[in-house]
């Protein structure tokens, strides 16, 4: 981008922004059945499937077009469409592909750091056109961020309808974006606008509350500081088309006063303990699981990632929109949210690159062209399976589990002794946590709910991500004996504490981790709860028979309770789901801290949370476990011989429970039928194989298309700097607002 035309000092931080990008640049209806499970490799659809080819040579680009709202905002969007080999819009009518961000249209345009995704001139060249328009109050739209509020999602159905009448669109819309831009596309499909036939988003949330504001209770402290400043950075990059400074600075100014203050005002609301540091009508306005995933019609292609920032909420969209019969598909790797963003690794489940899904998902639903293929290609649900690091396909996600149950037993100390995990009765025992600030730091959630930042800024890899011993050290830890035989996991587990607290509160801090037999502790997932928020509504958790596997907190002010003195409370941790392998000779691990840093930190009205011990109690009358949703077959015996406890029933219908209802309690019993799970058995075959030969590889992705990077704006560094950028602003804009009143 030019800076000539931009104010002295705003062009000197955006200088010295774009000399940090440099740095990073060099160093950086249902579907037909799927009868068999397999796991696939790189080398491409099954059918022989190939993208078609370019339709046009170029692209031609629109800069600020004006997309007028119902109640007289105009939004600005950028506008590309196919172009002859001179540069000129070659005229037509063409299906059109939006996108709605909030981190500015200039710099997701460029490539966004990897927010981007894929690159939207592959589509145009091959006859769509593309809008990517900024938000309401972020970028160069003006306005107040509703932060996904009710104004702003009906901004999104708009968008689409304004779409779908131009003259240069023949009416037919699709939808793509990464992260916010995904979770507009909810919001959109929610509300039926005109024109919409297909969505694709990438790693979109489902419960913001839950999934990352305040997972377990305290306040996200690693991503969300980064992300309101990023979403306030960027909105200080004036549009290339603005001329001279006073159109910057207006822009500069109504961004402080408007978003900056806003955003201020929701962050000092939290951290002093108000409504916005619990869950209520605010969050639940914003949460598309409740207000747009059970509307959703229009077929749906989601990419999720095992360690992103939505591990949890992404799968729950996929499985709502199944058990409605919406045409939904997924893929499920190992990536954390800035990688799941891009989308570049996309190619190592088998099915093409991300620019090639694009194309075939929004030809066949958004053109209507004829594919035959493309269910038997691309199964419902693909998943890179941990521990084995296999792509296997399914039918579905959570259909055939059962609840495998295993007890905590005796007592332990943290570096000193560890308690068992065991099939038979849990011995009884306690163990005492202390609130170590430093717990969390080397673990791979630091690097989670950071969203992969270091990861982007090329630091090298961080062994805190492959082995979590070094954490563990701080935490009460209790692990089976190795294995007999595979044990298999997919979907959302429940833990079942009983813990105690001098102080009336307290955190705790868990992660379910495999051991392998040289003694490295691979961290699966995990999952967090604050002890006097721990109340539970059991007709909205997820069970299997009568195990609880996700359990749903209200997390409300009027929920919460401190405990007594003395008293011991049964505490139902929610532990992210996953999709994992623990091989046989390997061991099964929990372990326990009073802290995530730098992923969580309470807010005042919790404040007693982090700063006591928290006693956990096992055995006789505190029968704590862990509740394991484990594939059909699978065993959790231990070398003594025991055979797996708890398998109460099997997963059948969720729908009540992931659209917040009221939920249902799923079918219980010990049969299984096996025709409902018609891959187990080449499944099972395959991972089997893999364990008895070592773990394998897959093949090289295919290479991805990459975004062309305009400008050193859109490097990871960039943003982040961008991000910081935006916290300085939010500092200083109270006393700006006040100063202006």
């Amino acid at each position: 981008m030019s800076y000539r035309r931009l104010p002295a000092a705003v062009a000197s931080v955006l200088l010295s922004l774009s000399a940090l990008g440099g740095v990073a640049a060099a160093t950086s209806a249902s579907a037909s059945p799927v009868t068999t499970a397999s796991v696939a490799t790189a080398a491409g659809p099954a059918s022989g499937w190939k993208p078609r080819g370019e339709t046009y040579t170029g692209t031609a680009k629109t800069t600020d077009v004006k997309v007028p709202m119902s109640d007289g905002v105009t939004l600005k969007g950028d506008l590309l469409l196919p172009a002859d080999a001179s540069g000129d819009a070659v005229p037509g009518r063409y299906p059109v592909i939006v996108e709605i961000t909030a981190y500015n249209k200039t710099v997701i345009m460029g490539g966004g750091g990897g927010l981007a995704g894929g690159d939207p001139a592959y589509l145009v060249k091959r006859g769509y056109g593309f809008l990517l328009v900024d938000a309401r109050g972020t970028g160069t739209s003006p306005g107040t961020w509703q932060v996904f509020g009710d104004r702003e999602q009906q901004d999104a159905a708009e968008v689409v309808t304004w779409a779908s009448n131009q003259s240069w669109s023949n009416g037919n819309v699709g939808m793509v974006g990464a992260s916010y831009m995904g979770i507009s596309q909810l919001f959109a499909a929610g509300r039926h606008p005109k024109g919409l036939k297909a969505i694709f988003p990438q790693v979109p949330g489902a419960d913001v509350y839950r999934d990352i504001v305040a997972s377990g209770g305290q306040l996200d402290l690693g991503f969300m500081p980064l992300w309101l400043g990023l979403v306030n950075g960027t909105g200080y990059i004036p549009s290339p088309t603005q001329e001279g400074g006073a159109g910057a600075l207006q822009q500069i100014l109504g961004h402080i006063g408007g978003t900056g203050a806003a955003t201020t005002e929701l962050t000092v609301n939290a951290l002093l303990g108000g409504d916005r540091a619990y869950d209520g009508p605010w969050y639940r306005e914003r949460s598309p699981i409740e207000k747009a995933v059970p509307a959703i019609t229009v077929p749906t292609f989601l990419i999720g990632g095992e360690y992103d920032l939505f591990q949890r909420g992404t799968p729950m969209v996929f499985q709502n929109l199944r058990e409605r019969g919406v045409p939904a598909k997924m893929i499920l790797g190992p990536w954390d949210h800035l990688q799941g963003s891009s989308g570049a690794e996309v190619g190592l489940a088998g099915y093409g690159t991300l620019n090639e899904l694009w194309l075939r998902w929004f030809d066949r639903y958004v053109r209507g062209v004829a594919d035959p293929a493309l269910d038997r290609d691309i199964p419902n649900f693909t998943y890179r399976q941990l521990g084995s690091d296999q792509w296997v396909r399914r039918n579905g996600y959570l259909d055939t589990q059962r609840a495998t149950s295993l007890q905590l037993s005796g007592s332990a100390t943290p570096t000193l002794k560890k308690g068992t995990l065991t099939t038979g009765a849990g011995a009884p025992g306690t163990a005492t946590l202390a609130p170590v600030p430093l717990s969390g730091l080397c673990t791979r959630s630091s690097s989670q709910w950071t969203a992969g930042v270091s990861g982007a800024l090329g630091l090298g890899d961080n062994p805190c991500n492959v082995d979590n011993r070094a954490n563990d050290l701080s935490a009460v830890v209790y692990e089976t004996a190795p294995l007999q035989q595979n044990l298999r996991i997919l979907g959302p587990i429940n833990v079942r504490l009983f813990a105690s607290s001098p102080s009336g509160d307290g955190l705790v801090s868990v992660h379910v981790s495999r051991v392998a037999p040289d003694g490295r502790v691979d961290r699966l997932t995990g999952g967090w709860q604050v002890l006097s928020l721990a109340a539970n509504d059991a007709s909205r958790s997820l069970k299997i028979g009568d195990r609880i596997i996700r359990p749903w907190h209200p997390y409300t002010k009027a929920s919460q309770r401190n405990l007594a003195r003395g008293e011991v409370r049964p505490v139902d941790v929610e532990v992210f789901p996953t999709g994992a392998v623990i091989p046989a000779g390997q061991r099964l691990r929990i372990s326990v801290n009073a802290y995530d840093v730098p992923h969580l930190a309470p807010h005042v009205g919790v404040i007693t949370s982090a700063l006591s011990t928290v006693t956990l109690h096992t055995g006789g009358q505190y029968p704590a476990h862990i509740a394991l949703p484990t594939l059909a077959g699978d065993g959790a015996s231990a070398a003594q011989g025991a055979t797996p406890a708890g398998v109460t029933g099997l997963v059948s219908d969720v729908t009540g429970q992931l659209s917040g209802g009221a939920g249902t309690t799923l079918p219980g019993g010990d049969a299984l039928d096996q025709a409902l799970d018609p891959t187990y058995d080449a499944t099972s075959a395959a991972v089997d194989a893999l364990a008895a030969a070592g773990d394998g590889g897959v093949s090289p992705a295919t290479a991805p298309v990459s975004s062309p990077v305009r400008s050193a704006m859109t490097q990871p560094a960039g943003l982040a700097a961008l991000g910081a950028l935006g916290l300085l602003f939010l500092l200083v804009t109270r006393t700006w607002v006040r100063a202006r009143a």
